[in-house]
């Protein structure tokens, strides 16, 4: 078994290797946080989905993925290219959809509270020369109200990971976390930059995290390099994600794909069971996998 690298800046963040089992991940996860898991996409996956991301972002302006929200330029990052629809720039985005890693510790961390979770969302995120800091947020802040009611207690309903297609270093503003934050202080607040620690990877490594772990991208202090990554989040199946993926892929489009990934991306019903409730997101009052055929 290989042994994690050594990172002379990781303080707190803790590095595993692929093979490490699930539960000990998920304890991770469960302590601190946020995991960095090595290895995590075989490379062919990440050089087909490197290529892909990069002939996209070649169109694609700085600045652009702030949803039109306001504020949303300094929160994405006015030198920054992000963009999502990843399966229509990608095959490969399929292959990261059912990577047995991540869905492993998606189904440890997220199922206790749910019957099953969909995408998220799915994004290309390129930090540019010269992009500040982002802010430090938790990404269940989407779902505020929930969340802020049961705070600190409150389950886990989002699982994130921020791939490196390229390595991701301390200089080229990787992704920093503050480990142990997803229990801690104010649901609301912004963290503290000094008390953030960067998730430096290869390509194929994967930081894992907590949707309520403060975190956010680096400043990229270089004069003329790319911090190249995809972030891949999931939700629970009961709540709206940041990204429309029933509607942006049709049934013909995925009737080839994994009953994993059309789950993922909407095109399945949602049963509640174990928990309680009827099956939701139905088509014509019945389920949809009988309805497409898909089984």
């Amino acid at each position: 078994m290989l042994e994690p690298r050594e990172n002379p800046s990781m303080t707190k963040l803790q590095y595993r290797n692929c093979n490490t089992p699930t539960t000990e991940l998920a304890a991770l996860i469960e302590t601190d946080g946020a995991v960095v898991v090595e290895n995590m996409v075989p490379p062919a996956v990440v050089e087909q989905l490197r290529t892909d991301v990069l002939q996209a972002a070649a169109s694609v302006d700085q600045g652009t993925g702030n949803q039109g929200l306001a504020g949303g330029e300094q929160f994405a990052g006015p030198k920054t290219k992000r963009f999502s629809s990843l399966g229509h720039v990608s095959a490969a985005y399929y292959d990261l959809l059912d990577n047995e890693v991540y869905a492993a510790l998606a189904d440890a961390v997220l199922l206790p509270h749910c019957g099953s979770y969909w995408v998220n969302t799915g994004m290309a995120m390129l930090i540019g020369p010269g992009n500040p800091a982002q802010m430090l947020h938790r990404d269940s802040g989407n779902w505020t109200p929930y969340c802020e009611a049961l705070w600190p207690q409150c389950p886990e309903i989002t699982l994130s990971a921020m791939i490196a297609l390229e390595p991701a270093t301390e200089a080229l503003g990787t992704t920093r976390v503050i480990p142990g934050s997803h229990r801690t202080g104010k649901f609301q607040m912004i963290g503290n930059p000094a008390d953030s620690v960067p998730a430096e990877m290869q390509p194929g490594d994967a930081l894992v995290y907590s949707g309520h772990v403060l975190h956010g991208g680096g400043a990229n202090v270089t004069p003329d390099q790319w911090r190249v990554a995809v972030h891949l989040s999931f939700v629970a199946g009961w709540l709206t994600p940041e990204e429309s993926s029933p509607l942006d892929y049709s049934d013909e489009q995925l009737q080839a794909r994994s009953p994993r990934v059309q789950r993922l991306l909407g095109h399945r019903s949602y049963d509640p069971s174990p928990h309680a409730g009827g099956g939701l997101w139905l088509r014509q009052v019945q389920k949809i996998e009988a309805v497409n055929g898909y089984d």
